[in-house]
């Protein structure tokens, strides 16, 4: 069973950055994903970046596409978001989540939500001024 556990959230003005890191822990084996996904109050959830565990492959949500970058620490099995250049839209609860299956940068994408199958506890971004 994976277990992700996600830091790092906080208020920040418009303009600013912001780094999330999600640590996993617990039977981690096979091919996989680690998504960052967010959630805004009358939104639907996004997955707005992930990294395949195949080939490091990252994808991007169009919404956060130069903007946000995603990278992986494996010896502490860290996944960090870099978000820069914040806006008030990004405000949301963003969770860290695991996907089962094999993903990588020429291949299936791990943008769908649905793959999605362990999720942190999430960790609230405010941008405001």
């Amino acid at each position: 069973q994976v277990q992700l556990a996600e830091t790092g959230g906080g208020l920040v003005q418009p303009g600013g950055s912001l780094r999330l890191s999600c640590t996993a822990s617990g039977i981690i084996q096979g091919n996989h994903a680690i998504g960052w996904i967010r959630q805004a109050p009358g939104k639907e959830r996004e997955v707005v970046s992930c990294i395949c565990s195949v080939d490091d492959g990252k994808y991007y949500a169009d919404s956060v596409k130069g903007r946000f970058t995603i990278t992986r620490d494996k010896p502490e099995n860290t996944v960090n978001l870099d978000m820069t250049r914040l806006k008030p839209d990004d405000a949301a609860v963003y969770y860290c989540a695991f996907a089962p299956g094999y993903y990588s940068d020429f291949g299936a994408n791990c943008l769908v939500l649905g793959d999605y199958t362990n999720w942190g506890q999430g960790t609230q971004v405010t941008v405001s001024s």
